[in-house]
């Protein structure tokens, strides 16, 4: 990954062109971790980095500011989604 810190996710894009086929592995630590520095619940923490692995699985990208934003909103849109109808 060509960074020196710990991350939350890792996501493995296994599938080709005309399907989404993937693995994501998750640190539960770091989740820990990120959810008490940012104020959020382990519980939503978590649920953003799932859907932060999906987009990646579904071509997303974040490495450049712009796409890093664009991964925020789409994050917090699907988030919002989410709780609204199952919880």
């Amino acid at each position: 990954m060509q960074h020196d810190f710990y991350t939350d996710i890792i996501s493995f894009e296994l599938g080709n062109s005309s399907s989404i086929e993937g693995e994501i592995y998750i640190s539960v630590d770091r989740i820990r971790e990120n959810a008490e520095l940012l104020g959020k619940t382990i519980k939503e923490e978590l649920h953003r980095v799932i859907f932060h692995g999906a987009l990646h699985l579904c071509g997303y990208k974040d490495k450049l500011k712009k796409e890093q934003l664009d991964m925020r909103e789409k994050e917090d849109r699907y988030l919002q989604q989410y709780f609204k109808r199952y919880h």
